[in-house]
């Protein structure tokens, strides 16, 4: 017979956690034909795939990628990864209604893209204004990788009251409004949409000048706003997707509460995030065990997501989302003329107020806000590069709020610094990585351009697995790591990918495990062409990856993106929830419902 693709004598994986076995896949039409222990036949395409492993496509369940598959559709950050499938729509964010001015200007701070790429951007490309729309737009774009996304709660309570209405204090949504808000939710979920994506966390800010600096739409929502929706979420078995206030964290309580299942359905619910702050060693243990207590006692469903690598953050100046946190970090962010940011940070009043929240160990924290945990990576002068602002304060005899202030006042945003945030601890990192209640993913993929770079979380994943497993010291194995970033996340969101199965969509990787050294944790800046040319993060490394099939079709060969991506129609496409259900139904009914409540 003859096929598309046949890879012969890989290790498989079937996304299942099953024992791997060395073997044939034989794929045609964009599906899986064959598996089997040795498939007789030719193809256009053979891969010897001995010394490889060969994976279901990882799925990147938690990105911001909504801008940037306008300007650049094949993604090709987390494609040349391995990553076959992503979601959007995440944290409230969302553009599938509303202005381009008022979707710009809540998406772009808060995502640390500039707006003055993305608003242009939306003015050009923004003919939707319609669930459906904006379903059979993202399905037409030549995608590279598969996209499902959630709607944005901050993106609908804008559109129903009005951006101004949705960002008071003490405005409640009219009943018409929140009939609006209802009636918008119950469209997305009859497309396919995976659910609803809510933010608490304050310090998620607007950009823009009509409401600079305003936390999001959702942020101002009681929560029986909030819960009246997940009424519609709950009764249609979708997923509620929601930030809580990380540096109160007290809130978090309300979205286990949503989650329970005593005498009603359980809300599946995943919140951000589980790490090992430095700010708080002890948070991790705490949260995943009341998670437990939810999930098993309490009959609840929330899932945790993870990065499963260090958290680390790159800054500019005083231009970072951890400075949002406390009111002196917003007031200078606030300014962006850098003029007028400069002079602020030089006022006395202004340094002593900054001063005053950075030491005060009562405020709520996520950021450790430890200046001796810093390095400047850029800097006009040479000789500060590689040194920490500890010691140059050492050196100046100042306060380090003193030292740094001046240099971000002197240098503006040419200083670039580096710190970690959490999950630098082994230990806890593998304690939070095998914990039933996480996912594994939040990489924030094509958001926060200048300050992170999680696009090849699942390789840093595989890596730390099967280093411990080199070591001697393995706690997890390969089958259930490789299903930890496929299956069960697809089993989990209701996408139907994830697996090595016959008749599945072709999305698979050629893996190779030798590849998954220290390369992958290198940190690398690449220019964005479709973003003005401004520069983004990364972390590669074209050893690891020796192929990657999207719907059949080679995506990625030896780690190269290939030219036709983003190019072409035929690799990814918009994907529904429990797509072949949604589908069964939309023949048999005039309106879109899940088979579960059919």
């Amino acid at each position: 017979m003859k096929y598309d693709v046949l890879i012969k004598n890989g290790r498989i994986f079937d996304g299942e956690g099953k024992e791997s076995f060395i073997g044939d896949i034989a794929v045609l039409d964009g599906k899986i034909a064959q598996i089997s222990k040795s498939i007789p036949g030719d193809a256009k395409k053979i891969y010897d795939a001995k010394g490889l492993w060969v994976t279901p496509g990882f799925i990147d369940f938690h990105t911001h990628y909504d801008a940037e598959v306008e300007a650049s559709p094949g993604l090709k950050e987390s494609v040349m990864h391995g990553v076959t499938t992503i979601t959007m729509g995440s944290c409230s964010l969302s553009l599938c209604i509303g202005s381009a001015e008022d979707l710009a200007d809540m998406f772009s701070r808060v995502e640390a893209i500039p707006r003055e790429q993305v608003l242009p951007l939306l003015q050009k490309k923004k003919t939707w204004n319609s669930m459906k729309e904006y379903a059979d737009h993202l399905n037409s774009l030549p995608l590279g990788p598969n996209v499902s996304t959630f709607l944005g709660h901050s993106a609908i309570r804008s559109y129903s009251m009005g951006l101004e209405r949705s960002l008071s204090y003490g405005v409640k949504p009219t009943e018409q409004e929140m009939l609006q808000m209802e009636k918008l939710l119950q469209e997305a979920i009859d497309c396919g949409y995976l659910g609803l994506s809510i933010n608490t966390l304050t310090w998620d800010k607007m950009d823009g000048s009509r409401f600079r600096s305003k936390p999001l739409p959702s942020t101002f929502a009681k929560w029986s706003e909030i819960s009246r929706l997940n009424k519609i979420v709950r009764r249609e078995d979708r997923i509620f997707q929601g930030v809580p206030n990380v540096s109160t964290k007290y809130n978090v309580l309300l979205f286990f509460k949503e989650s329970l299942g005593i005498f009603r359905k359980k809300l599946k619910t995943t919140i951000i995030s589980l790490m090992d702050p430095r700010s708080n060693r002890s948070i991790y243990r705490l949260v995943a065990f009341l998670t437990r207590i939810v999930n098993t006692i309490l009959k609840g469903d929330v899932r945790l997501q993870a990065v499963p690598a260090v958290f680390d953050l790159y800054a500019d100046g005083v231009d970072v989302v951890v400075f949002e946190e406390f009111g002196a970090g917003t007031a200078a962010i606030h300014l962006a003329d850098l003029a007028e940011r400069r002079k602020l940070l030089l006022d006395k009043g202004y340094r002593k107020w900054f001063r005053r929240q950075w030491t005060n160990w009562f405020l709520p924290r996520v950021f450790h806000r430890d200046f001796n945990e810093s390095k400047i990576v850029e800097c006009p002068d040479q000789k500060l590069v590689g040194r920490s602002f500890s010691e140059l304060a050492k050196e100046r005899k100042q306060h380090v709020v003193e030292t740094f202030l001046d240099l971000c006042a002197e240098y503006g945003n040419d200083i670039r610094w580096y710190t970690v945030i959490g999950n630098d601890r082994k230990g806890p990192l593998k304690y939070i990585v095998s914990h039933p209640d996480v996912l594994i993913g939040f990489s924030d993929a094509g958001a926060h351009l200048r300050g992170m770079a999680h696009y090849n979380f699942p390789l840093r994943f595989l890596k730390l697995v099967r280093d411990a497993e080199l070591e001697g010291k393995p706690f997890l194995s390969a089958e259930k790591a490789v299903w930890r970033v496929t299956g069960e996340i697809a089993d989990w969101f209701g996408l139907d990918t994830g697996k090595l199965k016959v008749g599945a969509q072709a999305d698979l990787v050629l893996l190779n495990p030798n590849g998954l050294n220290e390369k992958v944790e290198t940190i690398q800046e690449t220019p964005m062409p479709e973003f003005g040319g401004m520069v983004r993060l990364v972390r590669r490394n074209e050893e690891a990856i020796r192929a990657v099939l999207i719907n059949g079709k080679i995506a990625v060969e030896n780690g190269i993106v290939l030219p036709e991506i983003g190019k072409e129609n035929g690799f990814g496409r918009f994907m529904a929830y429990k797509e072949k259900d949604y589908l069964y139904n939309s023949k048999k009914e005039s309106k879109r419902v899940p088979a579960s409540v059919a």
